[in-house]
């Protein structure tokens, strides 16, 4: 399996005087397991529990005190403390709401041991028994895979390396690196899949994977959702509601469904708890703070791009595209861009936001905080003039850069408004 970046932070985190036991967030299959068992070569002493296997919960949940627990963690699994530093995984936490319970006195009574604690969220959100210990774990979210891990999974560690240098350096190989972003667009951040593609790299190949897994977040809804109708709705968002990628939408009769604005509100809440969406909302304010505006429609952002064009049907318009920003209405564009945005983070909190002045119809399709300043990010070419929308934001704004996104080259240039207002436009691909 290929590096994914994250571990760079937990590394930090490993290294850390005020670690506490770590909660790993991420959609089902996004690398979760692979991720921690990678990171625990780093270690003098690695231990995995899965809390879905009976023999290792049973060991979790013994009534003993938690210096004897620490000696059964070593015993069970025919381990003998070699001295150093432990990592203790616990996978699928969510199965064992006394493990959960016991994460704050692992901080508070075994702190020497490392503990990274994952679960799969359409699991351990439902069961309302499962709290964790507020003030005793941090947490931290692995996403789908970036454009940038996803050249490193191709090995193209060079075209990475590059482009984090410099942009301008990065010019000799724009054609190059505008087609391996096609292929990311087609592939997605899914690991599996990515190294699926990296190894036979055929895109008709990675049906299956993707069948796979759209198949496994229905059977979650199934087997943890509770209640007929929410099950109902779940399933048909996650059969019909990828085609509404990057729309505002109106959740009363979703999709041209007869489901009611509630109901299809829960089904929402749900899948985003779950991370594999996000309703993006509307702000009409240039300043912060950047506050959603909820009675306005939000945008439908799904967590992966290659689940997207799959489920959609639109990846032969993406393989015969001169330009992608033309595909769909620009759509697709837009998603991949949310899905880099976010990836920036590793923050679990982390949301995304467009800006919208009801009034005049502008609108920006994302703008994103940068040290307290508030940055408009516009996906779309054409013209410096024609960007009529990041002109009426930095009229308002109290900012002098703006972000456009486009197929052409890397460009920083001097702009200014129809009423006079100069600002830099930093033209990205």
């Amino acid at each position: 399996m290929f590096n994914r970046d994250i571990i760079h932070r937990l590394k930090q985190w490993k290294s850390s005087d005020s670690r506490k036991p770590l909660i790993l967030r991420g959609a089902r299959q996004v690398g979760k397991t692979t991720v921690v068992k990678e990171f625990g070569k780093t270690y003098a002493n690695y231990l995995y529990y899965n809390m879905e296997q009976t023999q290792d919960r049973d060991v979790m949940e013994m009534d003993i005190s938690m210096e004897n627990l620490e000696m059964m963690l070593y015993a069970s699994k025919g381990k003998e403390n070699r001295g150093g530093d432990t990592l203790l995984f616990i996978d699928e936490i969510q199965n064992s709401p006394k493990t959960v319970a016991r994460l704050r006195y692992f901080y508070e009574q075994l702190h020497h041991l490392h503990v990274i604690a994952a679960g799969s969220l359409l699991e351990n959100l439902i069961d309302v028994k499962v709290s964790f210990p507020v003030g005793r774990v941090q947490y931290m979210a692995l996403r789908p895979c970036s454009f940038f891990e996803f050249l490193g999974a191709l090995g193209k560690g060079n075209l990475r390396a590059i482009l984090s240098t410099s942009p301008e350096m990065a010019l000799p190989f724009h054609n190059e690196l505008m087609n391996l972003f096609q292929q990311y667009m087609l592939v997605g951040g899914m690991p599996e899949i990515v190294d699926a593609f990296s190894k036979n790299k055929d895109i008709l190949g990675l049906d299956t994977y993707f069948d796979t897994l759209v198949t496994a977040y229905k059977d979650d809804v199934e087997k943890y959702v509770r209640g007929n109708k929410l099950t109902e709705v779940v399933r048909f968002i996650l059969s019909y509601g990828w085609s509404e990628a990057g729309e505002a939408i109106t959740l009363g009769n979703f999709a041209k469904s007869s489901y009611q604005s509630r109901e299809v509100g829960e089904a929402f809440r749900l899948l985003e708890k779950a991370m594999l969406m996000e309703l993006v909302y509307p702000t009409s304010s240039p300043i912060q703070p950047v506050i959603p505006e909820t009675r306005r429609k939000p945008k439908l952002i799904w967590f992966d791009t290659g689940i997207v064009n799959y489920q959609a049907g639109i990846r032969k318009d993406i393989i015969g595209a001169k330009d992608i920003l033309d595909v769909w209405r620009g759509r697709i564009a837009e998603q991949v861009v949310a899905q880099e945005l976010l990836a920036l983070s590793e923050k679990v909190g982390q949301r995304r936001a467009y800006w919208s002045r009801p009034n005049n119809g502008a609108e920006i399709d994302f703008i994103y905080l940068y040290d307290s300043r508030i940055i408009p990010i516009e996906v779309k070419n054409g013209t410096n003039a024609h960007l009529r929308s990041i002109q009426v934001f930095m009229d308002m704004s109290p900012e002098d850069i703006a972000i456009r996104i486009w197929s052409g080259n890397y460009s920083v240039d001097n702009v200014k408004t129809p009423s006079g207002k100069p600002f830099r436009l930093l033209c990205i691909c």
